[in-house]
């Protein structure tokens, strides 16, 4: 007697669920890139309602995002900038940027060492006179054979980078006068040093002589070429031969 009922009590069950309404597994939709009678236009997918705006997408501070004002580049920044800003530009500057322009901004990174295109000196009376607003929107859109970096830098760390770029400026052009009432100097040689550094870790860059990197001609091309491989270039190493010509000369659009 257990076990038929046991029996009949599964067989119940069995049809119960074979009974069970698939409404929501068989329920009618649209298939994504689908087309449809549905609707008049005969698309499935919906366009945006006109006048909304996604969810994280409300750019209400357009110079933020920009970098322009009124169409021209504006030259302020949009947030304070903090000691935290500073070493955040600085940080991200070290990832993205030095491999073009150099930890000093002279435009000498290693890849253009061996032959990429020369990058901008930010340290040039035109790139000291420009705007706040250039260098992100350069960052943002990228410029002559810069690449855009919208896609792997926040815009928050643009700005923060825009920070640390002038600073870079003013550091080469610093005078005692511009610091605090009080404040203490002291020869960078003598800071490398108690930190075990040798002296001249902290001595001053130049962007390299002509006689080291080649003839006029192919200065002109962007070719940072030796003309004795026993010559040295400005970090005292010995500086590299281009690895391959660029395929078009430097135009005006250079960084």
């Amino acid at each position: 007697m257990r076990r038929t009922a046991a029996a009949s009590v599964a067989l119940l069950a069995t049809l119960t669920l074979a009974g069970c309404r698939q409404d929501m597994h068989d329920q009618p939709k649209f298939i994504p890139q689908r087309g449809t009678q549905f609707f008049a236009d005969g698309r499935s997918v919906r366009p945006q309602v006109e006048n909304t705006v996604a969810r994280g997408q409300l750019r209400e501070n357009s110079y933020f995002y920009t970098g322009m004002m009124n169409g021209k580049e504006g030259d302020a920044m949009p947030f304070p900038v903090s000691q935290q800003v500073l070493e955040r530009g600085q940080e991200r500057f070290n990832v993205y940027c030095t491999p073009c322009h150099s930890r000093v901004g002279n435009g000498e990174g290693m890849i253009v060492m061996r032959g990429y295109r020369p990058a901008g000196n930010f340290h040039t009376a035109r790139m000291m006179s420009a705007p706040l607003g250039h260098f992100f929107y350069v960052m943002t859109n990228g410029y002559g054979a810069m690449p855009e970096y919208a896609s792997q830098i926040p815009t928050q760390d643009r700005w923060a980078i825009v920070a640390y770029i002038k600073a870079l400026q003013l550091s080469q052009h610093a005078q005692e006068s511009d610091a605090a009432a009080g404040a203490q100097f002291e020869p960078l040689g003598n800071i490398a040093e108690r930190e075990g550094l040798p002296a001249d870790m902290a001595k001053d860059w130049k962007m390299p002589p002509t006689a080291v990197y080649g003839t006029p001609n192919n200065q002109d091309n962007g070719i940072p070429e030796l003309a004795n491989p026993n010559d040295k270039n400005a970090i005292g190493q010995p500086a590299p031969r281009a690895l391959e010509r660029p395929t078009t000369p430097a135009g005006p659009n250079k960084r």
